[in-house]
């Protein structure tokens, strides 16, 4: 008799699109409030990219065109040195300490002090070689950096699932450095050294991909917001690594 008498003054129980109307409309804006914050991050990464690639070619151009900074350069090998036990010791900060590279303004110091001290490494080594090959070598990278960036933007294809290719890809080089550590005593192998180099411009470039769609968040793994000085570094060494082994590649000794 009470359950007739609900029934008939109406008091049924909700449909199930009544149930979660709201629960649809909450997840709705949830997903809008991501997207916002993921394109925030998105620019924030590439805004400290840009600044890092400013600087490092600044630095490069220096060492490589002006002749008296060139010559103290190369006579003053300490330097080198000096900036990759910098170079190792705030990479090794950045990457191990979390909380330290989310830490303002620590993580900003050390990823000033590190951009400075690869740049530094980077035009070390370009000052040895002929500065039509080091402007050469910059316009190519320049070239597949960009043609990675609009593939990961546009692509289906999930390279962040590619794990294994690029651990692969690892070990090839990893074996190639060893040989090349034996070999080299004994004398100059240039076809291992080529694959040595070619190897690596592969590697550094689908880790530029790689990279590139764990920033973007719309593939299998993605990085935390949370994380913006880790993808800036993660991209930066990317394409300083993509640089180095392309001068290695095409790059000529400075006459």
């Amino acid at each position: 008799m009470k359950k007739g008498k609900q029934v008939a003054e109406g008091n049924e129980p909700p449909s199930y699109q009544e149930a979660t109307a709201g629960y649809e409309e909450m997840q709705a804006q949830f997903a809008w409030d991501e997207k916002v914050i993921r394109q925030t991050f998105i620019r924030k990464v590439y805004a400290i990219l840009m600044v890092q690639l400013l600087v490092t070619v600044a630095i490069v151009g220096l060492f490589t065109f002006c002749e008296p900074v060139t010559f103290y350069i190369q006579t003053h090998p300490n330097l080198y040195m000096m900036s990759y036990l910098m170079f190792f010791i705030t990479y090794i900060a950045l990457s191990c300490c979390g909380d330290l590279r989310r830490q303002f303004p620590w993580n900003i110091i050390l990823l000033v002090l590190f951009t400075v001290s690869m740049a530094f490494m980077m035009g070390f080594v370009s000052s040895f070689y002929n500065t039509k090959s080091v402007v050469l070598c910059l316009g190519i990278t320049a070239l597949v950096c960009l043609s990675v960036t609009i593939f990961s933007f546009q692509s289906k294809v999930d390279v962040t699932s590619c794990q294994g290719v690029l651990f692969s890809l690892c070990m090839v080089m990893l074996f190639c450095a060893i040989t090349i550590s034996i070999v080299v005593p004994f004398g100059y192998v240039p076809w291992l050294h080529a694959v040595y180099a070619v190897t690596g411009a592969i590697l550094f470039t689908l880790f530029l991909a790689f990279d590139t769609q764990m920033l973007l968040g719309n593939k299998r793994y993605a990085i935390s917001p949370e994380e913006y000085i880790f993808a800036a570094l993660s991209i930066y060494l990317d394409v300083i690594y993509l640089f180095s082994f392309l001068l290695e590649i095409t790059g000529e000794g400075r006459e």
